[in-house]
């Protein structure tokens, strides 16, 4: 058996892309896109046609060009995953904008449109995870959303403070980020990182064991991959999300794959929710965290803008 099929006993694998070949070549269980990821997608001849029709949606909804915009770009976003959603039998994680992180109103009216146009679509909610960034002001959103069965993935997760207000307002699924806290650490340390030190894995792995201790049922998708060696130290993750190339790379090895996290201890009595002020002053302490955290807002809302760009030329 390869690596990759060792992966699925006791992971479930999703598809970090937009790529519809690479679905049908991995046939991962779920699959994830964000700005970056959609703005790739549109690239690719096959996606012409849902680019045409996000565009012809878009008119039909309004003459006013700003919202015709704000139509079109959610249209394709949606049309992207309903195609993704042919191939995968579990769920499509669509990004509400990035410009709204710090926007709990806006966070939860685009998550409710973004889910309307699935559902006009024929596909129930079990199939969509609505993904925003773990902000304060996103967590708060996500918690309202989840009251009303649309579940979130939070994600641009880097530190404890995070994955612990996640949890405590009941999100369905975290995306801590592992390759982005390594390059961190490099960047900052000057020194490389095996597999087993590697930060990224250090950090999703304690928060794995967080999450059982106390018995949240939030699931720890770890994302954002470098190399195989912090996958490989993350098998038995309740999800990883990986991308094409490290797909390939697992299912051409078929080196030994062996089980890393599994959670034995008791489930011990959670401690009470942290309010706003604790989580800032958590965050805070870790550098990392808040540096990642907003560079990956800014990188995704200038794919957000490359992307209007491109339809508004088209529009």
């Amino acid at each position: 058996m390869s690596q990759l099929d060792e992966l699925r006993k006791v992971t479930v694998v999703v598809a970090d892309t937009g790529d519809i070949e690479a679905m049908k070549l991995y046939k991962p269980e779920d699959a994830t896109t964000n700005p970056s990821l959609i703005l790739s997608a549109s690239a690719l001849p096959q996606y012409a046609p849902l680019i045409e029709d996000a565009v012809t949606y878009a008119k039909a909804q309004s003459n006013d060009k700003v919202q015709q915009l704000v139509d079109a770009e959610d249209k394709l976003a949606v049309n992207i995953g309903l195609e993704i959603l042919k191939l995968v039998p579990g769920r499509i994680s669509t990004e509400v904008d990035a410009r709204f992180s710090y926007d709990t109103e806006k966070t939860i009216a685009k998550a409710r449109k973004l889910i309307a146009l699935y559902n006009a679509a024929g596909i129930s909610n079990d199939r969509i995870l609505i993904k925003i960034a773990s902000t304060w002001q996103g967590i708060r959103a996500a918690e309202v959303l989840e009251k009303e069965g649309i579940n979130c993935n939070l994600t641009l997760l880097f530190s404890q403070a995070q994955a612990r207000a996640c949890a405590e307002a009941g999100v369905y699924l975290i995306s801590p980020f592992v390759g982005r806290i390594l390059d961190w650490y490099k960047a900052n340390e000057g020194k490389e990182y095996a597999p087993a030190e590697d930060p990224g894995v250090i950090s999703v792995t304690n928060i794995y064991n967080y999450y059982k201790q106390y018995g949240y049922k939030t699931v720890v998708m770890g994302a954002s991959f470098r190399n195989v060696g912090e996958i490989v130290e993350l098998a038995g993750c309740d999800r990883l999300t990986i991308a094409p190339p490290l797909l390939k790379a697992l299912q051409e090895s078929n080196e030994t794959l062996v089980r890393k996290l599994e959670y034995s201890g008791e489930v011990k009595a959670r401690p009470a929710p942290m309010t706003e002020a604790e989580f800032y002053w958590e965050h805070n302490q870790d550098p990392m965290a808040v540096e990642k955290l907003a560079e990956g807002i800014r990188k995704f809302a200038i794919d957000q803008e490359k992307l209007e760009a491109m339809l508004s030329a088209k529009l």
